[in-house]
């Protein structure tokens, strides 16, 4: 979805610009250099009750309508 207030060509970005298909195509690149090193995931040790509680709810929802993780 398009957002409605900024515009992609914007010639007024003072930011750096960054094309996405280049950058997709280095890190590839050094994916495969590096051997497709395995990357840490979050492990969710550290989730807050109230996170917790809706991560529960959203399975759950899911659940309801047929979908599995």
């Amino acid at each position: 979805m398009a957002s409605t207030t900024s515009k992609a060509d914007s010639a007024d970005w003072p930011g750096k610009r960054i094309d996405h298909a280049e950058y997709g195509a280095k890190l590839a690149a050094r994916r495969a250099e590096l051997g497709y090193p395995e990357l840490p995931r979050n492990s969710g040790a550290n989730r807050t009750e109230s996170k917790q509680a809706l991560l529960k709810a959203i399975d759950d929802a899911a659940a309801k309508q047929g979908f599995c993780w």
